[in-house]
């Protein structure tokens, strides 16, 4: 099987693998889901009975709607089909063109389509949409601990070791992750994910990933950003609050 490390699906691919084990005859398996921008991707292109016959890569004038979601399962048959390829002008081996010989050769390529939310990570816009999709589906669980006079509102995950101080504020659907201190004055907005061991001593995030060991000490709105790990945003003494947007590999400082 291969699994893209950037795409996210809703439900996982259980039922796909079984589905795979249990067909004897099927020599590959690919996925598919309908996309508003095919362009884009891998897609499929089938005939007029519906039978899966070709794959093109990002075309120019789309055949179906339909792209690769980027999860195959294969027969050992694949290998073979490997064996033939010759790298491409990036220098690579293209699993669309190891799937393209199977369908070429007569073997039993199926499809199936994928009924839930998937998304491709590939963009950081793409991965904050992704955040958002899994915070909706997200149930509410405290396993931490939150002061007198703190305030958490809708659904927060907030988990052990973690703790929410008197006078801040955590507004879901958010989650917060092991052993992180939310200090007073400080607000957690709605799809914010805060990762594990981090300190957020002031400031307003909202719509942002920020991950593990991250310090957050700002007189600043943080919206719609990505931070990395191991990074600190400062705000000097005396700066006038404004709202930010980051884009920050790990162990990056910031000094507002």
């Amino acid at each position: 099987m291969t699994y893209l490390g950037d795409n996210l699906l809703k439900g996982g691919i259980a039922g796909f693998v079984n589905k795979f084990s249990k067909e004897e005859n099927m020599d590959a398996l690919i996925l598919l889901t309908k996309v508003k921008d095919p362009q884009r991707f891998g897609v499929a292109e089938f005939d007029e009975e519906g039978k899966l016959v070709h794959l093109v890569e990002k075309p120019e004038k789309p055949p179906s709607n339909y792209s690769l979601a980027g999860i195959y399962l294969f027969s050992p048959v694949v290998f073979e089909a490997i064996s033939r390829l010759k790298p491409s002008l990036r220098g690579e081996l293209e699993i669309t063109e190891a799937i393209q010989v199977l369908l070429d050769e007569g073997y039993n390529v199926g499809h199936d389509f994928i009924e839930g939310w998937w998304k491709d990570t590939g963009r950081p816009e793409d991965i904050l949409e992704a955040n958002r999709l899994v915070l909706d589906e997200m149930k509410p669980l405290v396993e931490g601990s939150f002061e007198d006079d703190s305030s958490v509102q809708g659904r927060v995950c907030l988990q052990r070791g973690s703790s929410i101080k008197k006078g801040a504020l955590v507004r879901g659907p958010a989650i917060i992750g092991e052993n992180t201190v939310i200090h007073p004055g400080a607000y957690i907005g709605p799809y914010s994910s805060i990762g594990s061991n981090c300190v957020i001593r002031r400031g307003e995030i909202e719509n942002s990933i920020v991950m593990d060991n991250c310090i957050i000490d700002t007189n600043n709105r943080i919206a719609d950003s990505l931070i990395g790990s191991h990074s600190n945003i400062v705000s000097n003494a005396g700066n006038a609050p404004i709202s930010k947007r980051f884009i920050l590999g790990e162990s990056s400082i910031v000094v507002l």
